[in-house]
């Protein structure tokens, strides 16, 4: 089955202000999607790993990119199609709380081309 990594952002103030009830439902989601076998977790401090050329590791705090809403979470699910993915993801707490989460589809690198 194909997989897709998503990614999850939003702030606590967009989370704040959603109705409690839909905030219940949209962690039921997330608790449905890990029922399923997705993996989720919720973001930590990041940090950037180069290597160039092999030539010496360098290692800095923070994310290399910025965006409007910090990075909330991550999962690794299973779709049966990308329509589907996009289905499963739009009842989770990012998706309803002012939020928003990509889909990425994940090829298995393994297969040719």
């Amino acid at each position: 089955m194909p997989r897709y990594m998503t990614i999850g952002y939003g702030d606590r103030a967009g989370y704040d202000r959603t109705d409690p009830q839909l905030r219940a439902a949209a962690h039921a989601r997330d608790a449905s999607l890990v029922a399923r076998g997705a993996i989720m977790g919720i973001a930590g401090a990041p940090v950037q790993v180069r290597n160039t050329d092999g030539k010496g590791l360098a290692v800095v705090d923070g994310p290399l990119m910025t965006a409007p809403l910090p990075v909330a979470g991550f999962a690794i699910i299973e779709a049966d199609s990308l329509e589907d993915a996009i289905r499963l993801v739009s009842m989770t707490p990012c998706a309803v709380a002012h939020g928003v989460v990509e889909v990425w589809p994940m090829d298995d690198p393994r297969l040719p081309d």
